[in-house]
């Protein structure tokens, strides 16, 4: 099989890694690629938004499979592009991405079908917003609707700073058209954790529990960025709690997208707080996690295409799918992450440290500059660690 893996991070190495081990792939095309991913797969530059441009290329290179991993080309409908010419692609289409792309929509969604979530309102007007929270109170998580990184949820536990999300993101447009519109929900308090999930309709194939941690610096003091680390699998979980996310999350959520005529087939990755009250959803995506790929992947014994082609109505094993033990992911990240970074500094190490046991580093932000390894992004390295 020829395989196509679009996106440039730590997640689309990843998978690039796991799929080069397959027996069946003869070979893997990576847009736009980094220079990690140069020793599996041939690097395009086609960008990952330049959808009718990967589109051709797949048709004329006979691609026998597309993995789509970041979410803007899903939520931009890459996926429909795809189908409407009879290229096989892994993703949902712009419908089904909207439970990503868009918060309010999934918040919507969730509500009516009694999904179990934060209480919400929704604001188009930034004096609404205000009024609203003024009356209300905190602690509120302000987000913005749109795709904004990872980056778009800000928790604010004073009215201070309640505020200035409301103004940062629908005044000062931090997160340009994402915060056209802004979702104020209730603060939610517990243990977060991710669940993923291979979906075809509402039939689903669930993954290894993960819990990601998205503030930088030691012990939690910095900003919210788009993830630090990861592990999986989660000991703190019992199997009635899993059942409960599976049971009252994973099924009703694919039900109420069926039930809106919206056939969804690729990843449901869904963040979800566990509460007092059982588990309820923070928010949902329709790609893989990054950095919760990275630990996944290098823990999943299975072929990655067996994994895949069961959103194709393919059966797949849950107890063949994991090598014994667990998977940690390390973010490293160029001083200043996640507000101002300088790019172009040198990177040194990556060859020794894949060779110690039991670990592996994937390239997110990184470029060759005269044939030098440098920085070319905020997270830079994603270092994977088994035992």
């Amino acid at each position: 099989m020829r395989v196509l893996v679009i996106g440039s991070g730590a997640r689309e190495h990843a998978l690039v890694w796991k799929l080069a081990q397959s027996t069946r792939v003869t070979h893997i095309y990576a847009a736009p690629g980094n220079p990690g991913m140069a020793a599996e797969a041939e690097c395009i530059p086609i960008g990952a938004t330049q959808l009718s441009e990967l589109a051709d290329f797949a048709e004329h290179n006979q691609v026998d499979l597309t993995v789509v991993g970041p979410e803007v080309p899903l939520v931009a409908g890459i996926a429909d592009v795809f189908r409407a010419r009879n290229l096989p692609i892994f993703g949902p289409g712009a419908a089904g991405a909207a439970l990503e792309g868009s918060k309010a929509f999934a918040k919507e969604l969730m509500t009516h079908a009694n999904i179990p979530t934060a209480q919400h309102r929704t604001f188009i007007q930034a004096s609404e917003a205000l009024t609203y929270l003024e009356q209300h109170g905190v602690p509120v998580v302000v987000k913005a609707d749109g795709n904004a990184a990872g980056k778009g949820a800000i928790v604010a536990l004073d009215m201070a700073t309640a505020r200035d999300a409301i103004r940062e993101i629908m005044i000062d447009r931090v997160f340009g058209s994402a915060g056209d519109i802004v979702v104020i929900e209730d603060y939610l308090q517990g243990v977060e954790i991710g669940a993923t999930a291979i979906c075809q309709g509402t039939r689903y194939l669930p993954l290894t529990l993960t819990q990601d941690h998205k503030r930088a610096l030691d012990n939690d003091q910095g900003l919210n960025t788009g993830g630090m680390g990861a592990f999986t699998p989660l000991p703190f979980v019992d199997q009635q709690q899993e059942r409960q996310i599976h049971e009252q999350i994973i099924a009703p959520t694919l039900a109420a997208l069926k039930k809106q005529g919206i056939k969804f087939s690729g990843v449901l990755y869904s963040n979800i707080m566990l509460t007092e009250r059982g588990p309820f959803v923070l928010e949902h995506n329709t790609r893989f996690g990054d950095p919760e790929t990275q630990a996944l992947m290098l823990l999943l014994r299975a072929d990655l295409l067996d994994v895949l082609a069961f959103a194709e109505n393919v059966q797949v094993e849950q107890d063949t799918l994991w090598h014994a033990g667990y998977a940690v992911s390390l973010t490293l990240a160029s001083g200043g992450y996640p507000g101002k970074y300088r790019t172009g500094l040198p990177v040194a190490g990556v060859e020794e440290a894949n060779r110690v046991a039991g670990a592996h580093v994937f390239h997110a932000g990184t470029a060759l500059q005269h044939g030098r390894l440098v920085t070319a992004g905020g997270r830079v390295l994603s270092v994977r660690l088994t035992g």
